[in-house]
């Protein structure tokens, strides 16, 4: 136990060290500025005390740091990390009202599954029965399965962090530097803010972003950590069955499905997992690149791979990779593309619509893979993006500033439905 606890403390000591040089300027010219900025510390809980009682549904409410967002039938789910989940009737993509929001402390991925939904609660996995989302219950929790390094089973305690928003008068630099940016945790590792198949034998999902790290396929669940996979059957969609915890090794970041097949991002690379036989994946092959944060898409010839610098990537570079996958024991790199600094992407047919985080939104035809490039069709740079889920009704857009709606019925023109706006943006 002592052994657990002093490198729970180291680790608390190179978090709060780490935070502190993300905010150190670089060696250029300088001038003073304020910045107000989300980060966070980390905390100790105890296993039991989370457990208590049952998750409060709330009143709707106005967003303040968007996470993930995911939609079911004509509801829009959005999830505020850390702390729970926005359940808007997105009906009208003009006009989203909010209803009301679940109350999920150290709530970060979300899934559903014919009116059930899955979520992350520190440990455990909750479900809710979502089927009237005006009147949600929770009807199951699932506990100890997302254990991560930083759990003490012995003394019941894990370590997990809290926001807090800063205020800094701060000499900034004109030149090169590191920036800022607002970062959020993941049971317990750091990635910048962040497609659910459809399913078999009558199930009915719902559709994620690229930086999803929870999918459904095949009455299973899959939900990736930093260095894991995680299986659950959920043929019995109320009762969750935890089946097994793949290796997957470090930087792990996120999770897309596509034929019977898991695309998974990491810091290095991409792994292509066969889920034929859905509750044992098979590792097929693994497409190693230098360090960078790493989402993807796919269709049935080509990975979409966005590479990106950032927190924990900072050696890495700003390209959109083209990869063919027909084989997906040798997947080929056939093409990079410079770019910003890419996050997020979703494929619809012909169309890839890219999130550059604060410098935009692009889209691009991209039936031609080698000329990609000389089919940009728009740059919005007003549009702050991170993440992007081109749905039935309208492509839904979430960035710093919050979750925009777009009708991209006509690719080469989008025109802007509505937007969500944070509680407090953050200047960055």
């Amino acid at each position: 136990m002592k052994t657990t606890l002093q490198h729970t403390s180291k680790l608390s000591f190179l978090v709060i060290a780490m935070l502190i040089i993300i905010g150190m300027p670089a060696c250029q010219d300088q001038t003073t500025s304020t910045y107000i900025y989300r980060t966070q510390y980390p905390v100790y809980l105890q296993m039991n005390n989370f457990r208590t009682t049952q998750a409060i549904i709330e009143p709707g409410k106005e967003l303040e740091n968007p996470g993930k967002i995911y939609i079911y039938n004509d509801f829009l789910l959005i999830n505020e990390p850390q702390k729970g989940i926005h359940v808007l009737d997105n009906s009208n993509p003009s006009n989203p009202v909010s209803i009301n929001f679940i109350k999920i402390p150290g709530n970060v991925d979300l899934a559903v599954n014919s009116n059930m939904l899955y979520a992350d609660n520190y440990l455990d996995l909750l479900v809710f029965d979502i089927s009237d989302p005006r009147n949600i219950q929770q009807v199951k929790r699932v506990e100890d399965v997302f254990e991560s390094m930083y759990t003490d089973r012995s003394t019941g305690t894990f370590m997990t962090l809290k926001d807090t928003v800063l205020t800094m008068d701060s000499e900034v630099n004109r030149g090169w530097g590191w920036g800022w940016g607002t970062i959020f945790w993941n049971r317990g590792g750091m990635f910048a803010m962040s497609s659910d198949a459809s399913g078999g034998g009558g199930e009915s999902y719902g559709q994620g972003g690229s930086m999803a790290r929870f999918t459904l396929m095949n009455a299973h669940l899959y939900a990736v950590d930093e260095y894991s996979l995680r299986v659950f059957n959920v043929e019995n969609k109320e009762h969750p069955e935890y089946l097994k915890n793949i290796s997957l090794g470090w930087g792990i970041e996120t999770i897309f499905p596509f034929q019977n097949k898991l695309f998974i991002g990491s810091n290095t690379g991409m792994h292509i997992y066969d889920a034929s036989n859905p509750s044992e994946p098979i590792q097929m092959s693994v497409y190693q690149h230098v360090t960078a944060c790493d989402p993807v898409v796919v269709n049935e010839t080509y990975a979409f791979v966005t590479l990106r610098t950032g927190v924990n990537c900072r050696f890495g570079v700003d390209e959109l990779q083209i990869l063919n996958i027909e084989d997906p024991y040798s997947p080929k790199l056939l093409k990079s593309y410079p770019m910003e600094n890419p996050h997020g992407l979703g494929l619809a047919g012909d169309y890839l619509y890219l999130a550059e985080g604060k410098h935009g939104l692009k889209s691009f035809n991209v039936a031609d893979v080698m000329n990609i490039d000389k089919n940009q069709l728009e740059y919005l740079k007003s549009m702050k993006s991170v993440d992007i889920i081109p749905g039935p009704k309208s492509l839904i857009v979430i960035g710093p500033d919050g979750v925009c709606q777009f009708d991209y019925s006509t690719p080469n023109k989008l025109v802007q439905l509505s937007c969500i706006n944070v509680k407090n943006p953050i200047i960055v």
